[in-house]
């Protein structure tokens, strides 16, 4: 980062107020509210930016100096990359769930090991679809069908080839996926190496080492470990297959070499501590890329021993053993996430019963991303089979029928969302008389004077007020899909059994298998919708800044935790953003000005890390104004080892309390962060957080202006930068960073 001497003298003391803006990708010229802006530090990528001198009105609240910090293409990127991570999804959500571990959780270390084994088979999972695509359907069941071969000279050319040599070309294309996702994991969004800061932490608590550490070392190794595990994946397929036919000494040495690469890699996310060292050691670098580099080529090895073997292959049905592999990886996934869960649930305590999200958050996103990514490679599997066979009913051939395991995944977890939105339905109807009882009195307090022409406009506000406190509800309903999505995981080792779906159902519950067989194909085109709609999505919050306020909260909220349980997710921006703010902040203050953070939505959490990484000596000039921040509402929530309550507490202690938060009530994202102030309740806090929060009444009235036609916007989480109450914040807390240099002057 190029530091640049601010342009122009300051003013009001030299404050410098430091804008960061949230998840709306905004420009520069937006955030501060100015036309003419110019970069005075940082890159197209993450910069500052200042108003130009000599324009009018080019300062902020009396005087101070406006800055503004632009992070918003950190997360995104090129389309491509934000597209290619769409369907990466699951590993993001896996990610983020290694995060979400309770405080107090018995053993981190063993909490940590089920996270980074769940997201292993992810990576299993992901190469057995390829696997169930190329090897099964392909290779195996269409090559060998002359009707499914007929017309379709791309896969003629090598239908009627021995079944070794088309096991063996086809191998290739798994072989591509997994170079794909390698690929992709290992090409750095953007350059971190010139905002890499010492691992020395100022603060206790663990916010504060979010992006103060050089992630890439741990990274590369798990990049590694999962690059080895999909090789052995893709030979373990293979050996299964020609092991059901044939069985010579070459085969148990391949057998046993791939069953210890797997293990090997099991144990390096396990056991292995030397993986978490934040140093670039290259005797324990070079371990990890030995075992990639031992996997990859016993791949290669067995593709060869498949192709040249002479012995017989077994005729029809099925690519041997792949139907069971798949089942059993999906009851491993069922037991493991019901031991994290297991493993949350001993340990809550400590005030975490007043939210269920708290204590199973973990388990609860492990249980959507596995959910999440065992529904694509099913759908995945399933199209292609639908698309092979011409005459049957939707996967239903039984040339190109998918595995029954397959089938009950996508059973599974159609009844899970079915249930949920039932479920969901419910809890909204149910909910919504309290909601508008409270919104009802929340807006009777604000505007009592309203004539009886706002009434429209009242029920309006009420509308969104009761639609913000909705948020709250999300938290057990999360549980209760994660919960069904669980159990239609569990459901696969019915799989195992030759069970299918329909005739379970049919024998024990009675409903028709017809039915059953209905649902599968509706549960399929459900998850191709659900998966256009995230690559619609993609598009939308990449190239609308007004669509991405909605969607890219939760984008940003799994982009901002580095990646310590799944090395395919995408990259962690905050190892750029924290420490480039730490060292723009630092630079202000060493030229003798005081600093004013003022953050909205997501750009508060940023600054929350920031504020716990800067020394004593820097926090003594910094003041801290956020507004629809989540911080107290959905990070102390989500992230209870991370943003509790006593880090939030020591940030305020850091800056001396000279920390303001403004909050609406018909945000459904931001809110208080110690107290909620609304008029009628009782005041339970004292002592300076109670000084910290302060409620804005929105919208600012229900009936026009004299001089307007129309009533003032309901603002719900959009900035608030051009309001009154804004200016008020930052005039008292520039006054407090004037009085503080008095004091220590």
């Amino acid at each position: 980062m190029a530091d640049a001497t601010p342009t122009g003298p300051t003013t009001s003391g030299g404050i410098v107020e430091l804008r960061v803006h949230g998840v709306s990708g905004a420009g520069a010229d937006q955030v501060l509210d100015r036309p003419y802006v110019h970069q005075v530090a940082g890159d197209r990528s993450g910069g500052f930016y200042r108003p130009r001198p000599g324009y009018p009105d080019s300062t902020g609240t009396d005087g101070v100096t406006l800055e503004a910090y632009r992070w918003s293409d950190l997360p995104s990127g090129t389309a491509v990359r934000t597209l290619s991570l769409v369907f990466l999804l699951p590993f993001m959500l896996c990610n983020v769930a290694l995060w979400m571990r309770p405080a107090n959780t018995v053993s981190q270390r063993g909490f940590m090991a089920l996270c980074r084994v769940l997201a292993l088979t992810l990576t299993v999972l992901y190469v057995l679809s390829i696997v169930g695509v190329a090897l099964d359907l392909v290779a195996w069941r269409c090559m060998d069908t002359p009707s499914c071969l007929s017309g379709r000279s791309w896969l003629s050319w090598l239908g009627g080839r021995p079944t070794g040599l088309r096991l063996g070309v086809l191998a290739l294309v798994p072989v591509a996926a997994i170079g794909l996702v390698w690929w992709l994991g290992a090409r750095p969004g953007h350059s971190f190496d010139a905002f890499r800061t010492p691992s020395t932490l100022t603060s206790k608590h663990q916010l504060s080492a979010v992006g103060q550490w050089d992630g890439e070392p741990l990274v590369g190794r798990l990049r590694s470990v999962h690059v080895a595990a999909a090789f052995a994946t893709l030979s373990g397929s293979l050996l299964a297959a020609r092991a059901s036919q044939h069985r010579s000494w070459v085969m148990v040495i391949l057998l046993t070499a791939t069953g210890a690469a797997l293990l090997a890699c099991l144990v390096m996310v396990t056991v292995v501590p030397s993986i978490d060292r934040t140093d670039r050691s290259p005797r324990v670098d070079a371990v990890f890329r030995g075992l990639r580099t031992i996997t990859c080529g016993l791949t290669m090895l067995v593709i060869v021993h498949v192709v040249i073997s002479p012995a017989p292959w077994p005729q029809g049905g099925a690519l041997p053993g792949y139907g069971a592999i798949v089942a059993w990886l999906f009851v491993s996934q069922t037991v493991l996430v019901v031991a994290l869960a297991v493993l949350v649930i001993w340990r809550r305590g400590g005030g975490q019963s007043r939210s269920p999200i708290r204590a199973l958050g973990a388990p609860v996103f492990m249980t959507i991303s596995a959910g999440l990514a065992v529904a694509f490679s099913a759908e995945l599997v399933y199209r292609v089979a639908d698309l092979l066979d011409r005459e049957g009913t939707t996967a239903d051939g039984l040339e190109t029928s998918p595995p029954l395991a397959y089938k009950w995944a996508i059973f599974g977890f159609f009844l899970a969302v079915v249930t949920a939105l039932l479920v969901a339905g419910l809890v909204t109807r149910m909910t919504r008389r309290g909601r508008r009882r409270a919104a009802r009195a929340i807006v009777a307090a604000d505007f009592p004077d309203a004539p009886p022409r706002a009434a429209a406009r009242l029920r309006r506000v009420e509308q969104a007020v009761a639609r913000a406190r909705f948020t709250e509800r999300l938290e057990p309903l999360s549980v209760v899909y994660a919960g069904l999505a669980a159990l239609g995981l569990a459901t696969s080792v019915l799989g195992l059994l030759q069970l299918p779906p329909g005739d379970v159902a049919q024998r024990y519950i009675g409903v028709p298998e017809g039915m059953v067989n209905f649902l599968i194909g509706s549960g399929s085109y459900v998850i191709a919708a659900i998966l256009l709609g995230l690559v619609v999505g993609g598009i939308f919050a990449y190239r609308t800044a007004q669509f991405r306020r909605y969607v890219g909260v939760l984008w940003d909220l799994g982009t901002f935790w580095p990646r310590a349980a799944h090395p395919f997710a995408p990259p962690c921006y905050a190892e750029r953003a924290v420490p480039e703010l730490a060292k723009r902040i630092t630079y202000l203050v060493e030229q003798g000005q005081g600093v004013l953070l003022a953050g909205h939505s997501h750009g508060s959490v940023l600054l929350a890390a920031t504020v716990l990484q800067l020394p004593t000596r820097i926090t003594e000039r910094v003041a801290l104004l956020t507004y629809g921040s989540p911080l107290g509402r959905l990070y102390s929530r989500l992230f209870p080892a991370y943003a509790d309550e006593p880090a939030l507490r020591e940030i305020g202690e850091r800056i001396g309390w000279r920390w303001i938060n403004l909050w609406r009530d018909t945000d459904p994202i931001g809110g208080w962060i110690f107290a909620s102030h609304r008029p009628g309740e009782a005041e339970t806090l004292t002592g300076p957080p109670a000084t910290v929060d302060r409620r804005l009444t929105d919208p600012q009235d229900v009936v026009p202006a004299p001089s307007d036609s129309v009533p003032p916007p309901i603002l719900g989480h959009w900035p608030c930068e051009s309001q009154e109450a804004f200016g008020d914040a930052v005039r008292d807390l520039t006054a407090r960073l004037l009085a503080e240099r008095r004091t220590t002057g």
